[in-house]
């Protein structure tokens, strides 16, 4: 027991942040439960970042009843391409990603072949809840498939790597890419086998590697180094999860969101209660930054002044980057 409480001391004193910690002093602090829907429903996100012109994944359709499935071909029409999810789903699961046609069928990202039935049946999964939240009815999300920027397919496995940022009242804290991997199924989900990557907040390259809780500086299906990557428009991603702030209202969230070969950054997702595998991978707490923050806000409202999403990016990269951004 002493032991614990000794490891423990020492990761409170290297400013890593536990789970107590981010519900009581960032979660129930700074996100108001009535604002949770706004970001638990990936409907209403991407509804609300398209009226504030934040470019999110085009929406093709929604399913929302067992009678509306029979819309499904119409919907679909002639995409040999296209995304199934549930929009109160998590963790990555329910998502059906279809990568072309095949005669009458449909071929997965994994190369699997499937029948329009299969997929109505999946659809007819998602709005019972079965992949929900609390599974509580859904509705399902057909939208647009995402084709990653060709940087990643030297550090990536099938699926499509996404960038995690986290944000504190509008600030960026703290960045990490995540790649899918053959263990991950090509999720890009570290709990199921993806490789977490730390960024430098200032510069955008990626820093170390974690997977399956090891330090890693290759990736293990196509053995190039994931570390030491430029990560394009890195600016662009930084303003966009800014902007979360004001589009959702909550202050403490994990801004998910991927780099298209055709339309550049794309929001994903929001997630008001982000995990905290984000320190392994840059080797850093949350704490001392979440702290830096919040003492410049306390000397912003003494002075009476506020911040837009661009004065917010350089100050946390001035803060926080690897290279002072100013």
């Amino acid at each position: 027991m002493f032991g614990l409480i000794k490891t423990w001391r020492a990761l409170e004193a290297r400013g890593i942040m536990g789970i107590n910690r981010r519900n009581a002093d960032y979660v129930l602090k700074y996100n108001k439960r009535s604002l949770y829907p706004v970001v638990d429903d990936k409907i209403i996100t991407k509804e609300r970042a398209l009226a504030a012109g934040i470019h999110v994944p085009e929406m093709y359709g929604i399913i929302e009843t067992e009678k509306q499935i029979d819309t499904l071909h119409e919907i679909i029409g002639g995409r040999s391409d296209f995304v199934i999810k549930p929009a109160q789903g998590a963790g990555g699961d329910g998502i059906l990603v279809v990568a072309d046609r095949f005669e009458d069928r449909y071929r997965t990202v994994s190369g699997k072949i499937i029948s329009h039935e299969e997929i109505e049946h999946q659809v007819s999964s998602i709005l019972t809840g079965l992949y929900s939240l609390g599974g509580h009815r859904d509705r399902a999300l057909i939208e647009y498939r995402v084709t990653p920027d060709q940087i990643f397919k030297s550090i990536s496995y099938e699926g499509v790597p996404d960038i995690r940022i986290i944000v504190l009242m509008g600030y960026p804290v703290m960045a990490m890419l995540r790649l899918p991997t053959r263990q991950s199924g090509g999720k890009a989900n570290l709990h199921q086998g993806a490789i977490g990557v730390g960024v430098d907040l200032a510069t955008g390259v990626t820093l170390r590697g974690t997977w399956l809780n090891r330090i890693i500086s290759k990736h293990p299906d196509t053995t190039n180094s994931v570390d030491g990557v430029q990560l394009p428009t890195w600016d662009g991603f930084m303003k966009l999860a800014a902007s979360c702030y004001e589009l959702c209202g909550l202050g403490y969230i994990g801004v998910d969101m991927v780099l298209d070969q055709d339309k550049g950054p794309l929001i994903l997702e929001l997630n008001a209660r982000p995990g905290l595998n984000i320190q392994i991978a840059n080797d850093c707490g949350l704490t001392q930054r979440t702290h830096a923050i919040e003492a410049h806000l306390e000397a912003l409202a003494k002075d009476g002044l506020s911040e837009d999403a661009e004065q917010r990016v350089k100050v946390a990269q001035g803060l926080f980057g690897h290279v002072p951004a100013y």
